[in-house]
């Protein structure tokens, strides 16, 4: 078997559900599996798998192991020559995994590939590729310098931007909603280390490939919606768990001192604490348009009625990207992608090409009876059932 994709839920149901779907798509023509294993959900995404994907394999934790251990435990029933550890709050194009099979063979002493993310509004995930976390490059990340230097060596390594978004090369460190790395890889390096129960698993699990003489590669030929915020609310129990995250990665891999340890305190702290006020959602204000892409423009009364707003029908077959800028040029506008009539691969497309502060996008996934979308990435997310 060439590839297991392991998928770690917890209380994401209609996001996993759709993640599932495209992931499905993108396996079409590989020997491949998927596995999800659940952490002990109180939403029904058991009941969801077991309904509508009885053939994926489905591991039903009794109580929340944490990211790490969750999975380890998926990893043991795996498969494939290649792996990928994916977050349910994913959606994947077609040839996703095509492309990056074709690049994990062309390899030689490969470590672990990660890929270009981009949230539900279309805007690059920084953290697609990032450097070492050392206690110096922690201070330019803390005190936002990679901002102010953004081309200077000495400050612009957290976020490797000595690789543009849009080019492939070497990183350090990749980002555990999507990690793609050789079965025999994850064995020796004995997979997640369970003794961190989230946040800074994939910086450790990354820095162990580097140990191991493996180069970690960063590539942008494919890209993959990630709604960042819909895994995990950013309130005080996960700045506590953020502190003993980077705490736990200190300890463990630099040498202590006094006043290394005062350091990261602080900075572990002032950093949780940025990060929680950034993770706090804006109010959202409802938008003045809503358009459909689809080629059923009959669905659009209906959505219509749902939405209790007027929907304007774009054919997908005939609307040109540079028509609907001009359409949405100065409207605060929501877009509902038809993944009935429109591949994964167009609407990650679409809304990578639209983005826009004032547009906000929503997938109609085949197969299902909801649109879905994120309108942040920092909030839930947002599922509005179509009955």
């Amino acid at each position: 078997m060439q590839l297991s994709v392991i998928i770690l839920n917890y209380n994401v149901r209609y996001f996993l559900e759709q993640c599932v779907l495209s992931v499905q798509e993108a396996i079409k023509g590989i020997d491949a599996e998927i596995i999800v294993i659940d952490n002990n959900s109180s939403d029904e995404s058991v009941l969801m798998m077991k309904e509508k994907f009885p053939d994926v394999k489905l591991i039903e934790n009794k109580e929340n192991f944490g990211f790490p251990k969750g999975n380890n435990i998926g990893f043991r029933q795996a498969k494939g020559k290649y792996v990928c550890i994916l977050n349910p709050d994913t959606v994947v194009a077609e040839d996703t995994f095509i492309k990056i099979l074709a690049f994990a063979e062309r390899q030689n002493n490969l470590g672990i590939i990660g890929c270009k993310l981009i949230d539900g509004t279309g805007e690059f995930l920084p953290e697609s590729k990032r450097g070492i976390p050392t206690p110096w490059v922690a201070f330019t990340k803390i005190f936002s310098l990679y901002k102010i230097f953004p081309k200077t060596k000495l400050f612009n390594q957290y976020y490797a931007q000595h690789l543009d978004e849009n080019q492939t090369g070497k990183v350090d460190i990749l980002v555990g909603a999507f990690m793609f790395l050789e079965r025999k890889l994850y064995e020796d390096l004995n997979g997640f280390d369970e003794n961190c129960f989230m946040y800074a698993d994939d910086i450790d699990l990354s820095y162990r490939a580097l140990q191991l003489k493996k180069n970690n590669y960063y590539f942008h030929e494919t890209t993959v919606l990630h709604y960042k915020g819909e895994s995990t609310i950013k309130d005080e129990k996960y700045m506590m768990h953020f502190q003993e995250a980077m705490n736990f990665f200190y300890q463990k891999h630099f040498k202590k001192s006094r006043f290394f340890s005062i350091f990261i305190k602080i900075g572990a702290f002032l950093f949780s604490i940025a990060k929680m006020f950034q993770g706090k959602p804006k109010e959202n204000q409802l938008p003045e348009s809503y358009f459909l892409y689809s080629e059923n423009e009959n669905f659009t009364k209906k959505l219509a009625s749902i939405l209790e707003n007027k929907v304007q029908f774009l054919d997908f077959n005939g609307e040109k990207m540079v028509n609907s800028c001009l359409i949405l040029k100065g409207k605060k506008a929501e877009i509902v992608l038809d993944n009935h009539y429109i591949s994964f691969k167009k609407c990650i497309e679409i809304i990578e090409t639209l983005k826009d502060k004032q547009v906000t996008f929503k997938i109609f996934p085949k197969k299902t009876s909801f649109i879905i979308g994120s309108n942040s990435r920092n909030d839930r997310g947002q599922i509005v059932k179509i009955e």
